[in-house]
């Protein structure tokens, strides 16, 4: 039981900090949340996480990643063409409105910054070419998220989105400080620490309860009075992210993508970032909580179908 526990302590993290922020009856910590939120908390939070990821982020591999050119456009086309276009088809469904920002949100985002690569690791998948994925796809998401999610949330309800503050905004929020971390990581082996190398990826889970924890305080009244659409969030999520792995399998048998270099493109290609989707909650749309409920768990829910998933594809591997 405390092996599951501590294999799976983010999961347990992410429903905590909801339901102790939720239950909070003297309000305190929501009160916390909110003024951290409202004092550009959220895009501290980012920012160190984008530069804490560049740190550990190693140019070698990122380098050694670019020998599959066909499967990272594979990826980048899952990611970006994929993911809005599915989410467009079911967002023509009959949803909460909120409900359909927040599937919005996650399916414009860009694949994870730490759980794909070590997914696809688990799975026996090219960590290199994981790597590369996620750099590439994290730097373009800077162009393709504001024009992307304008579109898709015109169909909902006339938001103002200026695309042009929103890139600046990421690139100072996402870009620069990824790229400042990758040129300040020492090129020299063995100069960067090991626990450091394996100690900021766990900073960089909590700095994503962080985030949550504010956007979940901020939302708090919403929240509370929309349960009955938990379990239809819930099921949506599935539904999703069960199409874009479904659409990666489509996309390795078409093009002929052999074991070792599919993993990635599968694992990269349909997982979604959470802290960006919450940020973008947070700014945009504080007003639709359960737009944050949705990709909350949609995180929560896609980690546990991969995880199950890259062990999977290694059962399947060894037998051939």
């Amino acid at each position: 039981m405390l092996r599951f526990i501590r294999n799976n302590w983010f999961l347990f993290g992410l429903a905590g900090i909801c339901l102790i922020t939720l239950i909070d009856a003297t309000n305190t910590l929501a009160g916390m949340g909110k003024w951290f939120k409202s004092h550009n908390g959220a895009d501290a939070v980012i920012c160190t996480i984008f530069f804490t990821s560049g740190l550990i982020l190693k140019r070698e591999e990122i380098r050694a990643g670019l020998r599959d050119l066909k499967g990272a456009v594979i990826a980048l086309v899952l990611i970006f063409a994929v993911a809005p276009l599915t989410a467009f088809f079911i967002g023509l469904l009959p949803l909460d409105h909120a409900v359909r920002i927040g599937l919005f949100l996650v399916s414009v985002m860009p694949t994870t910054m730490s759980s794909g690569v070590v997914m696809t690791g688990a799975a026996g998948g090219n960590i290199a070419h994981a790597l590369l994925i996620t750099v590439v796809a994290n730097s373009l998401s800077i162009v393709t998220i504001p024009f992307s999610l304008s579109l898709l949330v015109q169909t909902v309800e006339a938001v103002p989105i200026d695309k042009g503050s929103l890139m600046v905004q990421m690139a100072l929020l996402v870009l620069l400080p990824l790229m400042l971390g990758l040129f300040m990581r020492p090129k020299k082996k063995g100069v960067f620490p090991a626990s450091l190398q394996r100690g900021i990826p766990i900073l960089n889970q909590f700095l994503i309860l962080a985030i949550v924890w504010m956007g979940v305080s901020d939302a708090r009244a919403v929240l509370l009075g929309g349960g009955a659409q938990v379990f239809a969030i819930i099921v949506l999520a599935v539904f999703f992210h069960a199409i874009l792995l479904a659409a990666g399998f489509l996309f390795i048998r078409l093009f002929h993508i052999p074991w070792g270099r599919m993993e990635s493109v599968l694992l990269m290609g349909s997982q979604k970032t959470l802290p960006l989707s919450v940020l973008f909650q947070v700014k945009l749309f504080p007003q639709h909580g359960l737009a944050l409920v949705f990709c909350v768990m949609h995180h929560i829910i896609h980690l546990m179908m991969d995880g199950y998933l890259a062990g999977r594809l290694k059962r399947v591997k060894k037998r051939f």
